[in-house]
């Protein structure tokens, strides 16, 4: 689930990607030039691509790479839904030894888009896998709410609290299943905790329970039911 680089021109500083037909998962939440919503269950599936495509970043070999700009601008998605993610020019090779854990790698200045740094990175230049953790977690209650990253993790988890959370989601298609969206967004609002130390872990609890929803809705048998 990463862009293949397919060439370059160093003459002209330029890089050769694959072309995705959708674009990005930004102007398809936003439904730029009047594109469908992108059906429930699909986005379960996009979220799960999109962390198992982290998970491959930060266990590169032989050292981790940390993305440090993820947000749904930089996820590309193909004809048919499949996401990857792309813009890799800000990632950082990270020593194995403090790649997730407390222990942290020091950056001299913070790189990343407003609204997705995560703040203790960007507040001490302390860099780990789990920086970009916090960005997957915005990234992931834009996926189901499709609004700006401005405060959105603080609107949501009041919006739980009080009962409000339908009021939250996408309205452009009414069809949620209610109990995967609140786990959904249970497990974003974890990925969005202010230290590091705690967020969950990638490997061991984000992407296996993203799988978990990616499943529930395959089993639907509508994963896939998007028409352009």
């Amino acid at each position: 689930h990463l862009v293949l680089l397919l060439g370059a021109c160093p003459e002209y500083g330029c890089l050769v990607y694959e072309y995705l037909e959708n674009g990005s998962l930004e102007d398809r939440l936003l439904r730029k030039n009047n594109t469908p919503p992108i059906p429930w269950r699909k986005r379960f599936d996009i979220a799960a691509e999109i962390a198992t495509g982290l998970l491959f970043l930060h266990q590169a070999k032989p050292e981790p790479l940390v993305h440090r700009d993820l947000k749904p601008a930089n996820i590309l998605l193909d004809r048919n839904y499949v996401s990857k993610i792309s813009d890799v020019g800000l990632a950082r090779l990270v020593p194995p030894s403090v790649a997730d854990s407390v222990t942290q790698y020091y950056m001299t200045s913070a790189a990343g888009t407003f609204c997705y740094i995560d703040p203790e990175y960007q507040q001490t230049g302390m860099l780990t896998t789990r920086s970009d953790v916090y960005s997957l977690g915005i990234m992931l209650l834009q996926i189901i709410t499709a609004k700006p990253p401005m405060g959105l993790a603080h609107h949501v988890k009041r919006a739980i609290e009080k009962g409000k959370f339908a009021e939250m989601l996408d309205q452009s298609i009414t069809d949620c299943p209610m109990d995967q969206a609140l786990t959904f967004a249970e497990l974003a609002l974890k990925c969005c905790e202010l230290r590091k130390k705690d967020r969950p872990s990638l490997a061991s609890i984000v992407v296996p329970e993203l799988n978990k929803l990616r499943d529930f809705g395959s089993g639907e048998g509508i994963g896939g039911d998007i028409h352009v």
